[in-house]
């Protein structure tokens, strides 16, 4: 009788066993359902604020950009009344609430407390909007970061089941809206994870991966196609000490960059008046506009025109034309952001990138007969020059890839994003991400 009893407490243990594995399992599975299904809706909702703010920046941009340049007089106007709009918006529509960038993100994401509010769609997206078509020297890249990182925070929010899972669903928004920008999943993945997550979990693969899927099938629906339509065909072994050349000067460039922001966003600091902030930014910005309208905005349509006109002389004109682009560039960018403008240093490393990448391709033709191709020095160089300012090479090389849609250099691109890193941080250890205040000298 007593053997009896034994066996049954032991039957009852092992189906009491069984039913507590089987609910885990179903709570597990459960968890798994709703990751997913809350991944492709921050993939859709991410890449559609992505797609609509890059179409709508394109389109106004193109017409008041057509417009300074038939008269003259916006390039004063434009950039006074974007900034002083932007002024008057936070001041009254977002409350006083200033944007801090992707330091935001991070701020987020280091803690469990800090979530990202929902006011920073809509900002960020406004803000960079108006920053880029009135002539701010800088890209909408930054502003739909932290607007689709603020997509993951929210939804990370709704539910208990979310909240171990912040900046996994934090990182799906910022991978979704890169690649929409940018056209590479790849991209998306890897800027998530090189400069914001910096660790890997299933979760963040699960949720990335299908973040990233849902906007590349979206940009797919809707037909995009690559930034930067060009032809590489070819690229050649003499070119390599050249290529790591360029490398070392895209490093420097970065670091001139980096401390360029870091410089006036502590000069425009001490400055009580924002209203004089806004005075002295428009005057600088409207001066360098019209002395070199290649400036204005992101400065994309200057690459594109570029491209198509790559293989010219060295001339005097030219020469002092890249060199005023590529002092001028960094100051402009630094003090369009100091001075109350939304946006970051992804469209600005493209663009020197792309300019410096030219220069020392019309230099080695000009006056050593070496024959290279510009145009793989300018897709190197924007690759070089944007691994060093974000100290992220990999994502450098996809995205710059996604942009020509266009993989024939990628051995090239690999090499010269690790030396331009590497030369960057041994200068200047640190990027406009993750500098500190104590810093800056």
């Amino acid at each position: 009788m007593i053997l009896n009893f034994v066996i049954r407490i032991k039957k009852m243990r092992s189906l009491l066993m069984n039913k507590t594995a089987q609910i885990k399992k179903n709570h597990q599975f459960i968890k798994f359902q709703k990751l997913v299904i809350v991944s492709i809706l921050i993939g859709f909702l991410s890449a559609f604020l992505g797609i609509s703010l890059k179409k709508i920046t394109e389109y106004y941009e193109e017409i008041f950009f057509h417009e300074v340049t038939v008269n003259p007089i916006f390039y004063v106007i434009f950039p006074v009344f974007g900034l002083s709009v932007i002024y008057f918006l936070r001041q009254y529509l977002f409350k006083k609430k200033e944007n801090k960038g992707i330091k935001e993100v991070f701020e987020s994401t280091a803690s469990n407390s800090k979530n990202l509010p929902s006011y920073k769609i809509p900002s960020h997206f406004i803000n960079g909007l108006l920053t880029v078509i009135f002539g701010g020297s800088t890209g909408i890249e930054v502003s739909t970061v932290v607007a689709t990182a603020t997509i993951g925070s929210v939804a990370h929010e709704k539910e208990n089941i979310f909240r171990r899972y912040k900046t996994e669903l934090i990182c799906a928004g910022v991978a979704a809206g890169v690649t929409a920008l940018f056209s590479s999943p790849i991209a998306g993945i890897l800027f998530a994870y090189e400069v914001i997550s910096r660790k890997v979990t299933r979760a963040f693969l699960i949720s990335n991966i299908i973040a990233v899927s849902i906007a590349f099938g979206l940009l797919t629906i809707l037909k995009e196609k690559p930034l930067f339509a060009v032809s590489v065909t070819t690229w050649h072994l003499k070119a390599i000490p050249y290529f790591i050349l360029l490398g070392i000067l895209a490093g420097m460039n970065s670091v001139y960059l980096t401390r360029c922001v870091l410089f006036f966003k502590s000069q425009f600091g001490k400055i009580d008046k924002h209203y004089y902030k806004i005075i002295l930014g428009s005057i600088v910005l409207s001066v360098s506009l019209f002395v070199f309208p290649q400036l204005y905005g992101e400065g994309y349509h200057a690459i594109k025109s570029s491209f198509i006109a790559s293989n010219q002389i060295m001339t005097l004109t030219l020469a002092l034309t890249f060199i005023g682009i590529l002092i001028l560039k960094p100051i402009v960018t630094s003090i369009t952001l100091a001075s109350g403008g939304d946006g970051g240093v992804f469209a600005p490393s493209l663009f020197i990138g792309a300019f410096l990448g030219l220069s020392l391709a019309s230099i080695l033709n000009t006056f050593f007969g070496l024959q290279m191709i510009p145009v793989n020095f300018m897709i190197i160089g924007m690759a070089a020059v944007l691994s060093a300012s974000i100290h992220a090479p990999f994502t450098a090389i996809f995205l710059v890839c996604g942009l020509t849609n266009n993989y024939t250099l990628f051995f090239p691109i690999l090499v010269v994003c690790l030396i331009s890193k590497y030369t960057a941080k041994t200068i200047y250890p640190y990027t406009v991400y993750s500098y500190s205040p104590s810093l800056i000298k």
